[in-house]
């Protein structure tokens, strides 16, 4: 195996992470734990 050919795979599979966590984080149903998540620091004890 060519180290340039690991590089590209590596690259691939890095970029399709990326892709996969962005559309996770877009769906519809993750919107409530966001924003429950986003208003923690609101909070009062």
């Amino acid at each position: 195996m060519d180290i340039n050919l690991l590089r590209i795979l590596v690259t691939v599979a890095s970029f399709i992470m990326f892709v996969g966590i962005v559309i996770w984080a877009w769906r519809h149903r993750n919107t409530k734990d966001f924003q429950d998540a986003a208003n923690l620091p609101f909070e009062e004890d």
